[in-house]
């Protein structure tokens, strides 16, 4: 096959927030959907280099986001644009040189795809170092850019919108290194379900508005939330499915509050058909992280956004505003009014599904596991390897 090796692609993810991994998982799945023969290995970063420090780590920034999500915001605007203090935070090795070269050795991959900015971080400095010299795909996972995305030695970026890929020009990042691919999500958000078929399934029959809540863990679901779909339901009815994703003690506690409303709220612990509960979804009440506005856009799912962190989910909700695919909540009563408006006014519900139905880039993995396997390819050829000597020699 003139030389070509066979593709096997090295997929490194992080487990904070679960978006890296949920974009990491799409193209996986695409990967055993279009190309069965490419082998892909997928491997959590923080576990690999840190494997008796990764849970501590992971709880602790959870903590720290939940906490003080000013300070987070903060140290994330202070470190956006290459600077002083956004160098310092790219100079601090998290990693062990060590593990990582093992890691290579053990999986030989032919390239190296990273859905979460420390591990785009790590293989920039083992190739600045000359430690190896396979080709990088950083595949961003929000509706932003943040310098700690941005490497010297990446040959790839895989970004979500026009608007991102905007702001990497304005970083440096070569123009050709840069492709609009759409965010990763998986093929079931790619398809367009039944939703009367879908909806009879579920019992919902009465022809009552449904409203999905996506918070989890997270603390979206809180008693202000809670206070508020007991007393609204004679001002708005509705019927609402709460996804407690893997928290059940939040699971348990929500099925005690909505014990008497069984035919109007469903409490769910972690399901893998959420696609499923958007198709069937009128509304969606969540925090914006970048899957699962992504996959909300793919199946024309409105959005009320609830409490942005500063930071990525703040940036994503701006992004998703001025698309018009969503409106936003900062407080309780903003969301008592935004959502009863939004249950009684069927002309502003459908003006965000036409904005998400515009706005989408439903085979977002599809398009990122075809550039990678272009890099991969391209990388062994003498026009790559001219290319990539010219931007090393401009890092």
């Amino acid at each position: 096959m003139n030389g070509i090796q066979k593709p096997k692609i090295l997929l490194l993810t992080g487990a904070l927030g679960d978006g890296h991994n949920q974009a990491a998982k799409a193209i996986l799945e695409a990967a055993r959907v279009i190309r069965p023969d490419v082998e892909v290995v997928t491997v959590d970063f923080l576990e690999w280099t840190h494997p008796y420090l990764h849970g501590v780590g992971k709880f602790c920034y959870m903590q720290w986001v939940k906490s003080l999500p000013s300070m987070y915001g903060y140290l994330y605007r202070k470190t956006r644009n290459p600077n002083t203090m956004s160098n310092l935070f790219k100079r601090i090795k998290s990693f062990s040189i060590t593990r990582m070269l093992k890691l290579l050795e053990d999986v030989q991959p032919t390239v190296v795809v990273s859905t979460f900015p420390s591990a785009a971080a790590a293989m920039s400095l083992l190739k600045a170092h000359g430690m190896t010299e396979l080709p990088t795909v950083t595949v961003m996972t929000d509706y932003t850019d943040h310098s700690y995305w941005v490497h010297p030695y990446t040959d790839s970026y895989l970004v979500g919108s026009e608007h991102v890929r905007s702001a990497l020009l304005r970083y440096g990042v070569a123009p050709g290194t840069i492709r609009v691919t759409g965010i990763p999500i998986r093929l079931s958000f790619c398809q367009s379900p039944d939703r009367d078929t879908l909806r009879a399934r579920y019992g919902l029959k009465d022809g009552l508005p449904t409203v999905l809540v996506m918070g989890g863990g997270h603390g979206l679901i809180g008693k202000e939330l809670i206070t508020l779909i007991k007393t609204q339901q004679l001002e708005a009815p509705a019927r609402y499915i709460l996804i407690c994703g893997r928290n059940e003690k939040l699971r348990l506690q929500l099925e005690e509050e909505f014990r008497d409303m069984p035919h109007r709220v469903t409490v769910v612990g972690f399901v893998d058909h959420i696609h499923e509960l958007m198709a069937v979804a009128d509304l969606i009440v969540t925090k914006p992280g970048g899957l699962t506005v992504s996959e909300a856009l793919a199946m024309e799912l409105p959005m009320l956004l609830y409490k942005p962190i500063p930071g990525q989910e703040q940036e994503n909700a701006s992004y998703l505003l001025k698309m018009g695919a969503a409106m936003e909540a900062k407080n309780a009563e903003q969301l008592r009014e935004r959502l009863i408006h939004l249950l009684t006014d069927k002309n502003s519900l459908l003006a965000l599904k036409n904005m998400a139905k515009l706005g989408t880039m439903k085979e977002g993995a599809v398009h990122a596991l075809f550039s990678i396997l272009g890099t991969a390819r391209d990388y062994q050829g003498p026009v790559w390897q001219e290319r990539r000597q010219a931007l090393y020699a401009n890092a």
